[in-house]
């Protein structure tokens, strides 16, 4: 789970097709997998590029 301190629109979240956007007061959680850490490194790496800030990145087991 991805947490980042801006709310993003339907264009701005289709940059993350693996990830599904959940919208929360001014904030936008984004959940899905990535393959790897270079993945996960390149969603960061975009994200920055957007100019949105990263607030949390948590890993949830799967069940």
């Amino acid at each position: 789970m991805i947490r980042v301190d801006a709310d993003l629109t339907d264009e701005l979240s289709s940059a993350f097709p693996q990830l599904t956007p959940r919208h929360h007061r001014a904030q936008t959680t984004l959940t899905g997998r990535v393959a790897d850490q270079e993945e996960l490194q390149g969603v960061l790496n975009l994200l920055s590029s957007l100019g949105i800030t990263v607030v949390e990145v948590l890993t949830i087991p799967d069940d």
